[in-house]
């Protein structure tokens, strides 16, 4: 792996990786600004600016900008996440200054039109009926929700109709001007590029200063606050469905705690793939469930360590039970030898084949600079997966799956009951 990191002296950064057996490349823009940097009355803001950068910028209407990439064959589309917002494009390795052109156009010169606004107001209502509409879903956001109620991560990135309806241009400008600033940038590329190239393509398009060659610095990485406190709550949400969806967990990790990779192969183990415990318990002997599994998500402060499963209504609570006494054995025993190995296996080959391609190189390097500022070597990760021992993924399950569990379930139940 051959990685290039240049920082300018505004705190935009660039980062590349080469990989010349390719012929494409993938490119992103990423923004230090998430559902989690909004002001609860225009939660959703930052989504509701993704959808505005492509309407247009002061030389170029939003066809235009389509255009451009359907005339190369190219892809553009952009997400928001709770901690970053990242724009991106994967093109031919020739059409690379067009993809930088208009990107950094998009990012810099949007002129968020009033008339755009209530055209991309309703997109977004649309947007979230659909959500909602969707109980795979909707299940997840009430999870976080009810896991750490008030907090900005509990928040969903879509926010709500009432925040969406409410949302005036002069506030989602001012969102835009606050924390679309070069020291909250970081431009990434991996494919067949050289990094020099890519410097001068940002260069002449985003006047990010001169080369930082040492001194402080001026970019900017998300400071920790204090770690939300799990709530141990429970909800049921009555919906017409035909399966029950049910979400069980707690608090994780912050994606710094030292511990972060033991709790991923506990995470691996418990519900990472078809031979993992909730996998074989839930689906393969009892037939109770086609999806179940699990997951961990880490913020900068805290982390979410949820297990999913879709059920009939009628199962609910014996799929539940299940669920929670898997959860309640890792975290009291550990993971037996067998399990444990497997599953630090199926994460490192997972992680490799992840990244047979630019976008998954350019999302990994993205992800790693933004929210740590440093980039890993694949032999690096490989490294400290396999460090981790059975003591080590002990404890951390300890950690984190002995605090209280939050449940949520979504499905024809009129109360708690239904499912305690």
């Amino acid at each position: 792996m051959s990685i290039g990191r240049t920082e300018f002296t505004s705190g935009l950064r660039v980062v590349t990786e080469r990989m010349p057996g390719v012929r494409s490349v993938a490119l992103g823009f990423w923004v230090l600004a998430g559902s989690r940097d909004e002001p609860p009355p225009i939660s959703g803001s930052s989504h509701f600016l993704e959808h505005l950068l492509f309407k247009g910028t002061k030389t170029r209407s939003a066809r235009d900008i389509a255009e451009a990439f359907d005339a190369v064959g190219g892809e553009v589309n952009a997400f928001t996440a709770k901690e970053y917002t990242a724009f991106y494009a994967r093109v031919r390795d020739r059409d690379v200054p067009m993809a930088v052109d208009h990107l950094s156009d998009m990012l810099q010169h949007s002129v968020l039109r009033s008339a755009d606004l209530e055209a991309e107001r309703q997109v977004i209502l649309e947007e979230i009926n659909q959500h909602e509409d969707d109980p795979d879903d909707l299940v997840h956001d009430l999870f976080t929700e009810t896991l750490w109620p008030g907090h900005p991560l509990g928040r969903p990135i879509l926010g709500t109709k009432q925040s969406i309806r409410g949302a005036g241009r002069d506030q989602v400008r001012r969102f835009y001007r606050k924390h679309y600033v070069p020291g909250n940038v970081v431009v990434v590329a991996a494919g067949n590029l050289r990094h020099e190239s890519l410097l001068d393509l940002v260069a002449e398009r985003m006047d990010p200063g001169s080369v930082r060659a040492q001194g402080p610095s001026a970019w900017n990485l998300r400071a920790a606050g204090d770690a939300p406190s799990p709530s141990g709550r429970s909800l049921v949400k009555k919906r017409k469905t035909e399966q029950a969806h049910i979400c069980i967990g707690t608090s994780g990790l912050s994606r710094t705690d030292p511990d972060r990779f033991a709790l991923g192969v506990v995470n691996t183990a418990l519900g990472g793939g078809m031979s993992s415990r909730l996998f074989q318990e839930i689906r393969e002997k009892r037939g109770l469930a086609y999806s179940v599994y699990s997951y961990h998500a880490m913020y900068a402060e805290a982390g979410v360590f949820c297990a999913y499963a879709g059920t009939t209504p009628g199962r609910a609570k014996e799929v539940l039970a299940l669920m929670r006494a898997e959860l309640e054995d890792v975290a009291n025993k550990g993971l037996g030898p067998d399990e444990f190995e497997r599953a630090k296996g199926h994460m490192k080959g997972s992680l490799v084949l992840s990244l047979e391609d630019p976008g998954g190189r350019m999302s990994r390097i993205g992800k790693s600079e933004i929210g740590h500022g440093e980039i890993l070597t694949v032999n690096q990760l490989l490294g400290r997966i396999e460090a981790v021992t059975a003591e080590d993924a002990a404890r951390a399950a300890e950690r984190v799956l002995s605090q209280p569990m939050t449940v949520t379930v979504l499905g024809p139940f009129s109360s708690k009951d239904a499912i305690a």
